[in-house]
């Protein structure tokens, strides 16, 4: 398939005609230049490289370091970063006069594009700036906890919402479990610790599931441990703030209740936005923000005060959700599996290397980690994270939370190239 390039300066000076109004922002949007159209599947489209040197050049790179660390946070799509600046000059021109006025209003655009993208009714969804603060409105206004009572997570959670819960544990008298699951493991093996943890644990009342993991890219089989804990009464809180946009799906596929997102990780909105989702009919077990009213449990977003927010960086996510679905989500999770593969293989048969996380494709994203082998404690990855960057040229990050040890996770992004993944594969080969 023929790709063409499309320049930078292009894009930039498409950006200047810009004219500052919410209107006019959204408007561009629609006259963006347009990626190469294709009718390969996202598998086939992964390792068309032509195609992926046109999405890169929507993307501004950063020089003298080969970064594979895009897990903290998302790049933005030039387009998407321009649209942010100019509403961000429009909202500091306009000030509480737009605020106050027609703030509430433009920001009904943004609920509706997140719904919209997950298949679900506008009504279930919430803006937040973060998918922690959407988890903690759910666990600290989550009424049903007596004491006696068990709350589950997980070793691969989120670091945050393992101490989280296990302080709501305490604060109600209730008795926090926590899950061990295997270094390495399959979707089978998956459900299976899970359901027999399930089975097993008596008067467990609430559990929290990452639909893909922070510390190794791990995916869950939500759909089917959210069944078999709602056959035994359990509530649970789905963690999606890595997955969305790293992976391709929609809510419905899950059949989560509850379920927290980030859109400035893979989807690539400005920083400072989440979501939360509720679905209709299960409000009441979950109390309004304090001070909020909601007597007929019916508003999602009375579970939630943002108080003054970046106005700037919501109205922009109608534009980040548009260019995440014109690079294809189904291409963009088959592209990212597809860098994790090319290291991730060559890695497998180093004796000195440990991967972590996926033995299959079903439970496998474009995350990954790694670490040299019998050595996972924290200061061994924190130096070896230093020896990857200073000595191979190569930016990750340690994670250390898993039960097995420390890890090294690597992120590869949309823009990532071939050569920077086979810098990190030269670098694991020289690690011996």
């Amino acid at each position: 398939m023929s790709s063409p390039l499309i320049s930078r300066r292009k894009l930039l000076q498409h950006s200047l005609l810009l004219s500052g109004s919410l209107a006019a922002t959204h408007a561009l949007a629609d006259s963006w230049p347009a990626l190469p159209q294709s009718d390969l599947s996202g598998a086939e489209l992964a390792g068309d490289e032509a195609y992926w040197r046109s999405v890169s050049a929507f993307y501004k790179k950063t020089d003298g370091i080969v970064n594979l660390e895009h897990g903290y946070w998302g790049k933005m799509a030039l387009p998407v970063e321009h649209s942010y600046i100019e509403l961000t000059k429009m909202v500091n021109h306009q000030l509480s006069y737009y605020a106050r006025k027609d703030w509430y209003g433009d920001a009904k655009a943004s609920v509706s594009a997140v719904a919209e993208a997950l298949a679900v009714p506008t009504e279930e969804i919430a803006l937040t700036r973060n998918a922690t603060e959407a988890m903690h409105n759910l666990l600290f206004q989550y009424k049903g906890i007596q004491p006696g009572d068990r709350l589950m997570w997980a070793d691969i959670d989120y670091p945050a919402f393992q101490r989280t819960m296990a302080a709501l544990a305490e604060q109600r008298g209730a008795t926090g479990v926590e899950i061990t699951l295997p270094a390495q493991a399959s979707k089978q093996q998956l459900l299976e610790v899970y359901q027999d943890k399930i089975r097993s644990t008596a008067n467990l009342k609430l559990m929290i599931l990452t639909h893909a993991s922070n510390q190794h890219g791990l995916i869950l089989p939500v759909a089917e441990i959210v069944a078999f804990a709602k056959q035994h009464g359990v509530d649970v809180i789905c963690d999606c703030a890595q997955s969305w946009g790293l992976i391709d799906f929609t809510l419905p596929e899950l059949n989560v209740d509850w379920a927290v997102f980030n859109l400035h990780k893979w989807i690539g909105s400005p920083v400072g936005v989440g979501a939360l989702y509720m679905r209709k009919g299960t409000l009441d077990k979950v109390a309004p923000y304090p001070g909020e009213s909601d007597p007929d449990n019916t508003q999602v977003h009375k579970r939630v005060h943002m108080a003054t927010s970046n106005f700037a960086a919501f109205l922009a996510v109608p534009d980040a959700i548009r260019f995440h679905n014109k690079v294809g989500p189904a291409a963009k999770m088959a592209r990212l599996k597809y860098l994790r593969e090319r290291w991730v293989s060559k890695a497998r048969i180093m004796e000195h290397i440990e991967v972590l996380g996926a033995t299959d494709d079903a439970s496998a994203s474009g995350m990954g980690s790694f670490r040299l082998a019998g050595q996972a404690s924290r200061k061994q990855i924190n130096q070896l994270q230093k020896r990857l960057e200073t000595e191979f040229g190569v930016f990750t990050v340690g994670r250390h939370d898993l039960a097995s040890g420390s890890c090294i996770r690597v992120t590869p992004q949309v823009f990532t190239t071939l050569k920077e993944i086979d810098a990190l594969v030269d670098a694991l080969v020289n690690l011996a």
